[in-house]
């Protein structure tokens, strides 16, 4: 039997993720634990780096052969990959995990990755691993209100079995499809974390920001929890078949193809065979729009017997990329045209880089003309010290602080990103350009850098983010910000929001979507309306200005999704429908319907 499962969000775009399980038919007589690798799974109360028997692939490309008794990063084999990108191999001697049972620490916070007296195997006395062999697509963490089956926001446990589960495959790196990997561990997941070579250098980047964030600030701990994880990635090129386990009547082997969502994003192709029957099983991860700028828009698949495919924006399409870069254009030059903070709430990865690339286009090609005539970036507050660290920051050499330059230019307008994630992502984006499009390639071979350019200023430090916000709150001066979080839930775009809402000068700029029950979906709704909204318990009123580009969504739009659908050469005998809001699945479902009427569509459970 070939099944697939979901445990991710019911409802919603967040905490992604599904199963794909194979179950050979028992023959009478026969062991449940089978003599193969099937029998090699967590006995009930092993211990996560213990002697057990341990994950082992025939497959030379994943290079984590563990023996019997070693320790994940010990002396024995361990993660070597020949991409130079990868360059994570963990020192020899190196535990990640100390040498107590699983990671657990004294602190409360780090304590949520394992619950008091959990057992990952279940509290059956008579616990036998089943004959079973999975893999999981994404593990990601939950937001606003979306709720899975038995974990939510709240509650991130893994509430599902994994002693079965001999692989995970991630899709991309964004949080929503990611962040439970360290609960995974916890609930005794032992076995490689397969994704494409970009994803296996920003995953560890990603998940040390959401341990520091939602676990602890122990940084022996950190580095132990991300020890493990690099310990268990295996880069996979794109179009290369990789087998994640092949024994008796049972095989399974992926293959990872550009998605262009974000950079390393890929869709996933399963070949599975359970004896006389075998499928092609596609998992659409999350796709990109064709006229995303950056990276190469997604192929149909050759081949899907059975499709999962995202619906985020299974009910709307986006404005194509040049009334969008227009429309951003527009935004800008009428925010700032009154010397407020456009303030853009956006994900560190994707979003953040696709922005700076647009306006960076804009300056090129607009840099002379004027955004506001006779502007003063200082305002009229005394107290503002142009020779200051802080206001060094926003001020380049050369600009004139007392705004004697009747014109206000392109040129001169100031780009922050203050989030030292997304300018670590942006440092990776250009390290990664031969991932990049054939675009992107031929502006950095003129001379042009769309990533780094004179405008833009990055704040690293948390004191000189503190004096941004203050500065920004109480000058004249335009600027457009870029903030993480995507969905104002917290980050850096929070002391923003909190100083900056209360002023009809300024405006917010949402360029994605915003889940239900997120602080950025109440601004959406409310601000319009001169409501309000709560941040960190307290509620500000909202006079800024609100407005919504949605062409920069790094999502697919209803035509992207049935154009990718439509190029399989032969239609799929079923498609699931799932990772969006209720009305975007029906919407989508409806549209798939009409499109191939000999395909059963569904929205699972």
């Amino acid at each position: 039997m070939i099944e697939i499962l979901h445990h991710g969000a019911t409802a919603g775009v967040t905490g992604s993720c599904h199963e794909l399980t194979l179950t050979p038919e028992m023959k009478k007589g026969s062991d449940p634990a089978g003599s193969g690798s099937a029998g090699m799974r967590l006995k009930k109360g092993s211990d996560l780096v213990g002697s057990g028997p341990r994950f082992a692939s025939d497959s030379r490309s994943a290079g984590m052969l563990l023996k019997k008794g070693s320790d994940p990063v010990g002396s024995g084999p361990r993660f070597a990959s020949d991409s130079r990108s990868a360059g994570m191999l963990l020192n020899k001697g190196s535990d990640p995990v100390g040498s107590g049972p699983r990671f657990a620490s004294d602190s409360r916070s780090a304590g949520m990755l394992l619950k008091k007296g959990s057992d990952p195997m279940g509290s059956d006395p008579n616990f036998m691993p089943s004959s079973s062999a999975g893999i999981l697509i994404d593990c990601g963490l939950f937001q606003g209100q979306d709720e899975g089956r038995g974990a939510s926001a709240s509650d991130l446990s893994i509430d599902f079995p994994v002693d079965h589960i001999r692989a995970l495959v991630v899709t991309h790196v964004h949080i929503d499809h990611v962040g439970r990997i360290p609960y995974l561990l916890a609930a005794g997941f032992e076995g490689p974390i397969i994704c494409s070579e970009p994803s296996a250098v920003m995953l560890p980047e990603i998940l040390e920001d959401a341990l520091k964030i939602g676990f602890t600030r122990d940084r022996r701990l950190i580095e132990r929890v991300l020890g493990l994880i690099r310990s268990r990635l295996v880069p996979v090129p794109y179009g290369q078949w990789h087998s994640v386990f092949s024994e008796g009547d049972s095989s399974l082997a992926v293959r990872l193809q550009r998605a262009g969502h974000i950079l390393g994003s890929a869709y996933v192709e399963c070949d599975a065979r359970v004896g006389d029957v075998e499928e092609r099983i596609v998992f659409s991860g999350d796709l990109g729009a064709p006229h995303a700028p950056l990276l190469p828009a997604p192929e149909s698949p050759e081949r899907a017997d059975r499709l999962v495919i995202e619906s985020t924006y299974g009910d709307k399409d986006h404005e194509d990329r040049e009334t969008r870069r227009y429309r951003l254009k527009a935004v800008l030059e009428h925010a700032l045209a009154d010397g407020g903070t456009v303030l853009v709430p956006a994900f560190s990865i994707g979003r953040t880089q696709e922005l700076l690339y647009e306006i960076e286009s804009l300056i090129y090609e607009f840099g002379g003309v004027p955004l506001k005539k006779g502007s003063d970036p200082t305002g009229s507050d005394p107290d503002f010290n142009a020779n200051s660290e802080s206001a060094g920051k926003l001020m380049k050499m050369g600009s004139d602080p007392m705004g004697s330059d009747p014109s206000f230019t392109w040129e001169s307008l100031e780009i922050v990103v203050d989030s030292p994630l997304a300018a670590e992502f942006t440092r990776i984006y250009r390290d990664l350009k031969p991932y990049w499009d054939a675009e992107a390639t031929e502006l950095v071979r003129t001379g042009r850098h769309p990533l780094s350019f004179e405008q833009l200023t990055v704040i690293n430090s948390h004191e000189d983010h503190l004096n941004a916000v203050d500065y920004l709150a109480r000058s004249h001066r335009p600027c457009v910000v870029l903030a993480g979080s995507g969905m104002c839930a917290g980050g850096r775009v929070v002391n923003y929001l909190k100083a900056m809402l209360g002023d009809e000068r300024n405006d917010v700029l949402f360029v994605g979507y915003q889940a239900a029950g997120t602080p950025g979906r109440d601004i959406l709704t409310y601000g319009p309306r001169s409501g309000w909204v709560k941040l960190d318990e307290e509620c500000y009123t909202i006079k800024a200005q609100v407005h919504q580009v949605g062409g920069y969504s790094a999502h697919a739009g209803q035509s992207d999704l049935l154009r990718f659908v439509e190029g399989i050469p032969e239609a799929p005998s079923e498609i699931r429908v799932v990772h969006g809001d209720l009305e975007a699945k029906e919407a989508l479902r409806a549209k798939l319907e009409g499109l191939l009427p000999e395909s059963k569509v569904l929205i699972p459970e």
